[in-house]
């Protein structure tokens, strides 16, 4: 700690000696910016060769700068990778949708959920190319399915520093990283097969080359802005636009080249935007829909329509048609959603003390030259924290606490920029008032949310408070401090802003996660019952019975949430009988899949069940089909064999008709039918086919008991049908 504070010091001569001078930090000077764009890493008296250099770093950076990023990668590694195969398949839903992509080159273009494409996911198939090609390497494995997401979180992390270090200082770089690797619901969600991993880092290089593209008033840099926002789009449609607004705005205003040219480099990074999406989402639209699958979420088979209508502006207002749920369905919407005990353990231990020194560096630098970088930086980072806070905040649509992941890497770049600038200005009462008052919000808060649950006892959340108020209290007083004390101050305040976020952090680490809706952390009594921590007793009957003869899974430790419609009960006492035809099991060792079955989470087909799928498989172009994505996802993933998801993912998509369903049984394409699963469309306003066809099997072909699992053999039609 006292190298890394001894970096900070100045080098003006002039300076008049003060207790504190000597720390004072060094500016990013122009000539440092050009060095480290030339790359200068080799200048006289620095041996060694290339390896050297990659390990000491520039030689303007302090000499513990580039070691001490090295090690941060390198716990971030062996936390991100310990334990990572306890997920299993993690969310089946994408899972079963990669295994595709490995197995057909056609699949893996679309996101189809199976190999002969069906249907797609409900979303663009960016982040499944990456597991897709993990799986074609590995195999199909847990590890091979997660290794990318891992892989994504190391290289946000790193990002997030060499942003924040090239004009706020190593420190702060690693301020900023540091938080970055430790926010819990990113340890979740770097070890998760969902799409957000991917989005997070592709927003995190935008601000990258925002930042650069300021620095240089560079066009092309703007470009490469838009080719990553585009790429976000092919990860995940609309969300990545909440940070475009901020980045523009930045850039017309602080870019270092005239106005003209600020706009044609604006024009530019949203023209190369339109391209590097918009490329796929043509072929999509104009590809006659016989010719490729059903594009799944959608009521119309209309991209363009699933990413305006349930990806878009129905998570906003809630209108999403063929939704499970929506408007208070997902939780209560205002400013204080961040901060609700569903979702604050997830992201907001540091938002209240970023919020403090994103307008501290505001005000510091607010009368500086329009193209000052470190005011750019504040609204580039300070701008996506809050547009994507405020709009998860009020969003009435679906909404997950993983979502919130977004705002990881705006949350640790304001900290590490913030506590840098006001650390600058700690011989007046400003930078001192900001940083006592970062440190005070941040164990404030954590106090609060470590008194949630009862996970870790009182000793922490009451050291947290103590250790925080004490260092905030001496942060006032810093000009009167020691130099010797000052170390153990700064330490102070960061063990007290970043214990709870490891504690939940290493809670996450050691438990896996499987279904559609998982948090980090422990329980806080959200919603429980709903797909999350892997590890509780097996429910029985695993793919359900026949219509109407569902059993009783175990359920979830915390769930309450009653199953909808044609689901199940999930709870402590585990879950009711379901609707006719409707499975109750959830998948196999989860602890908390009761709330919805087959809806949240997948179910893992037993030995007889996969022979049966893969018996003579070559005959059929699906070996089944299931109603809903993650029933059909189970019998894809336990058999490799491809798995009609009937209805997508909710089971309410009018995918397949009735009338091409009983084509394709006529065509002898499909040989079982699983027995129930799925919402149908009960609710939402979605499509009722799946009901249709479900109705049109029972009564036409004959049921069999597999592994005491209910199908129909769509080979064996019953007598007069």
């Amino acid at each position: 700690m006292d190298d890394a504070i001894a970096q900070l010091r100045t080098t003006n001569p002039q300076s008049p000696p003060r207790s504190l001078s000597r720390w004072r930090p060094t500016r990013a000077t122009s000539a440092d910016s050009a060095a480290a764009e030339r790359g200068e890493r080799g200048a006289p008296g620095h041996s060694g060769g290339r390896f050297a250099r990659v390990v000491r770093g520039a030689d303007t950076d302090p000499r513990w700068a580039r070691p001490a990023l090295l090690g941060l990668l390198l716990l971030t590694a062996i936390a991100y990778f310990y334990n990572l195969t306890a997920s299993g398949y993690a969310n089946s839903f994408y899972s079963a949708a990669a295994q595709a992509g490995s197995q057909s080159w056609k699949a893996f273009f679309y996101g189809s959920s199976d190999a002969a494409n069906a249907i797609t996911v409900d979303k663009p198939p960016a982040s499944l190319w990456a597991m897709a090609l993990s799986i074609r390497v590995f195999g199909l494995n847990s590890f091979a399915i997660l290794l990318p997401q891992v892989l994504m979180g190391l290289a946000t992390v790193g990002v997030v520093y060499a942003t924040v270090k090239r004009y706020f200082g190593a420190a702060a770089g690693l301020l900023s990283g540091a938080v970055m690797a430790l926010t819990p619901v990113a340890v979740l969600m770097f070890r998760f097969n969902n799409p957000d991993a991917l989005l997070v880092l592709l927003m995190a290089l935008g601000a990258w080359a925002t930042m650069r593209s300021i620095e240089k008033g560079s066009a092309k840099w703007m470009m490469l802005v838009g080719v990553f926002i585009g790429l976000g789009f092919l990860t995940k449609t609309l969300q990545v636009l909440l940070v475009v607004p901020f980045f523009g705005i930045a850039y017309l205003v602080a870019a270092n080249t005239t106005l003209r040219r600020r706009i044609v480099g604006a024009v530019a990074g949203v023209a190369a935007m339109v391209l590097s999406a918009g490329w796929w989402v043509a072929i999509v639209e104009l590809v006659p829909a016989s010719m490729r699958p059903y594009i799944g979420g959608s009521q119309d088979n209309s991209f363009l329509s699933l990413t305006f209508g349930y990806n878009g502006f129905g998570r906003l207002n809630g209108n999403e048609t063929g939704s499970v749920g929506g408007g208070n369905g997902w939780g209560t919407t205002g400013i204080g959603r961040m901060f609700s005990s569903q979702i604050g353990g997830q992201i907001s231990w540091l938002i209240p003390a970023a919020l403090v020194l994103l307008v501290a560096g505001l005000v510091i630098r607010g009368r500086r030259p329009r193209t000052d970088l470190r005011r750019a930086a504040y609204l580039v980072w300070g701008g996506w924290l809050l547009v994507t806070g405020l709009t998860f905040s009020f969003m009435a649509g679906i909404f997950h606490e993983y979502y919130t992941v977004a705002l990881a890497p705006a949350v640790a770049a304001v900290v590490g920029m913030g506590a840098a600038e006001a650390w600058e200005k700690r011989d007046g009462w400003f930078g001192r008032g900001t940083l006592a008052a970062a440190t005070a919000a941040a164990s404030v808060w954590g106090w609060v949310l470590l008194s949630r649950t009862t996970a870790y006892g009182d000793w922490l959340r009451f050291g947290v408070l103590a250790v925080g108020l004490a260092a905030a209290a001496l942060m006032l007083g810093l000009n009167l401090l020691h130099r010797k004390a000052i170390p153990f101050v700064v330490t102070g305040a960061i063990v007290a802003g970043l214990a709870g976020p490891a504690a939940y952090s290493w809670t996450t680490l050691q438990t896996g996660h499987e279904g559609s809706i998982v948090t980090a952390g422990p329980s806080t009594g959200g919603m429980g019952g709903m797909g999350g921590a892997r590890g509780g007793t097996p429910p029985t009957g695993g793919f359900g019975g026949a219509p109407g003869q569902g059993t009783n899974g175990t359920g979830g430790t915390n769930g309450t949430t009653p199953g909808a419609p044609g689901g199940t009960n999930g709870g402590t006492t585990g879950g009711t009988t379901g609707a006719p035809g409707v499975t109750t099991g959830g998948a196999t060792g989860t602890g908390q899949s009761g709330g919805m079955g087959g809806l949240l989470n997948a179910s893992t087909p037993n030995t007889a069940v996969v022979a049966a799928l893969q018996a003579d498989s070559s005959k059929y172009t699906w070996a089944a089909a299931a109603i809903g994505s993650q029933n059909a996802a189970g019998l894809q993933l336990g058999s490799g064999e491809p798995v009609m998801s009937i209805g997508g993912f909710n089971g309410s998509d009018p995918s397949p008709t009735l009338a091409q369903f009983k084509q394709y049984v006529a065509e002898g394409k499909i040989h079982y039918f699983l027995a129930g699963g799925g919402m149908g469309g009960a609710t939402g306003g979605g499509s009722n086919t799946a009901s249709q066809i479900s109705s049109w099997v029972t009564a036409n072909f004959k049921s069999v008991t597999i592994g005491g699992t209910t199908f129909y053999d769509l080979t064996q039609p019953l007598s007069g049908s």
